[in-house]
């Protein structure tokens, strides 16, 4: 992590579980960190508790990546206040206890792409020009993506809707943002990072009776997986890593 010290990430999905921890985490290894969130008063929360030392290097910006412009105007300010990011961990999504075949579930069904899909299109499109603007051949752009990314879990009393298809776009983005980036002649990379259940807000809140029977990772095993993949030396990109919790079904 010694080339990361004093550098700039930017978490999106910043205010509760894989997003804090990812925060928290490299916050104490050395960077400077921006945590991005719809939630205020839960990134204020997340200064408060780090260390003193650390919270100087932590700074919290509501944005809602869901929105185009929010998220032009929140990188904008990090270049101006901050120099620029050189990491950016796409965390940010969102998941709805509806079912596709409903009806009335178009506002929940958009909100998922906006959120899943747009989000992270929009966030690493102005981290990247921000990067190439400033010259930096080394950069890092990492995606959670899920295990429903890649395959579609059959999920007991609930159905997964627009989020598995989301997610299934996501690793499909990975790989053209990798050729993308090699095309326009970068040394920046990209990574997705595909977890199964995690222990965070977005399932407990939807469908506690389920995920409280299945074995689950903590945010911080994910956490763990960002810091692995940012660190490898320059010459090497890890493009996919998967990881389930000890007795995962799928």
């Amino acid at each position: 992590m010694n080339r990361w010290q004093n550098r700039v990430a930017v978490v999106t999905g910043a205010s509760s579980g894989i997003g804090a921890e990812c925060c928290k985490d490299l916050v104490a290894k050395g960077m400077i960190v921006v945590g991005l969130a719809r939630r205020a008063d839960r990134l204020e929360e997340l200064k408060a508790a780090l260390p003193t030392e650390q919270a100087a290097r932590f700074y919290g910006h509501q944005c809602d990546v869901s929105v185009e412009q929010q998220v032009i105007d929140s990188f904008a300010w990090i270049d101006k206040t901050l120099g620029g990011a050189d990491v950016l961990i796409n965390n940010a999504g969102i998941v709805r206890r509806i079912n596709i075949t409903d009806k009335g579930n178009s506002v929940d069904l958009q909100d998922i792409l906006n959120t899943n899909v747009l989000g992270v299109t929009w966030c690493t499109r102005e981290a990247f020009l921000s990067m190439r603007k400033r010259q930096i051949n080394d950069g890092h752009v990492v995606i959670i993506n899920s295990v429903a990314g890649h395959s579609v879990p059959i999920a007991p009393g609930f159905s997964l809707n627009m989020y598995a298809p989301s997610k299934h776009a996501i690793t499909a983005l990975t790989e053209v943002l990798r050729q993308e980036f090699f095309n326009k002649g970068t040394m920046i990379k990209v990574t997705s990072i595909s977890p199964g259940v995690v222990n965070t807000e977005i399932f407990n809140e939807k469908s506690p009776e389920v995920v409280s029977k299945m074995p689950m990772l903590r945010p911080e095993d994910v956490a763990d997986a960002v810091i692995y993949c940012i660190q490898t030396p320059p010459n090497v990109q890890i493009h996919e890593l998967t990881i389930k919790p000890v007795g995962e079904r799928f």
